[in-house]
């Protein structure tokens, strides 16, 4: 029997209770992280398609270059495995607290991703209701195919 193989990037909080089973990878050496590894050097310290979960929680808006480390963790995802992500809405008012974030994220951005295209129709709708009801994040799990 296969076990899965679950990674945790930017583990971060988790630290003081990392994902049992996983690795729990960190930039932070303070944290209690099975990996230290800044997410901005390339390739990450991992082999090819060696996972087949990888979560990444809040780390997306505060990386220096989205596209190169997403193709990163495509890399080192299986194929058949399971992406899942969490970012912060840019309605967010406190997301702009935060001055390490570097950028922010509507719910048509991984369509944008992944299609190569942009739906102005759903954006102009998506920005008009998102100020009556702010959303907090956005979480989407992605699978490799």
């Amino acid at each position: 029997m296969n076990k899965i193989k679950k990674l945790n990037i930017g583990c971060g909080k988790d630290y003081k209770n990392p994902r049992e089973g996983w690795v729990n990878l960190d930039y932070n050496s303070q944290y209690k992280a099975d990996v230290i590894h800044d997410l901005d050097k390339f390739p990450f310290p991992f082999k090819k398609e060696e996972f087949d979960y990888i979560y990444c929680s809040h780390i997306l808006e505060h990386v220096n270059d989205l596209f190169k480390t997403l193709g990163e963790i495509e890399r080192i995802l299986k194929t058949g495995g399971r992406m899942h992500i969490r970012v912060p809405h840019f309605s967010n008012g406190n997301g702009y607290n935060d001055l390490s974030h570097k950028r922010f994220f509507g719910w048509f951005t991984f369509h944008q991703l992944l299609e190569g295209y942009y739906n102005k129709k759903f954006n102009l709708y998506e920005r008009f209701l998102c100020w009556i009801i702010p959303v907090g994040e956005i979480e989407i799990v992605l699978k490799k195919i």
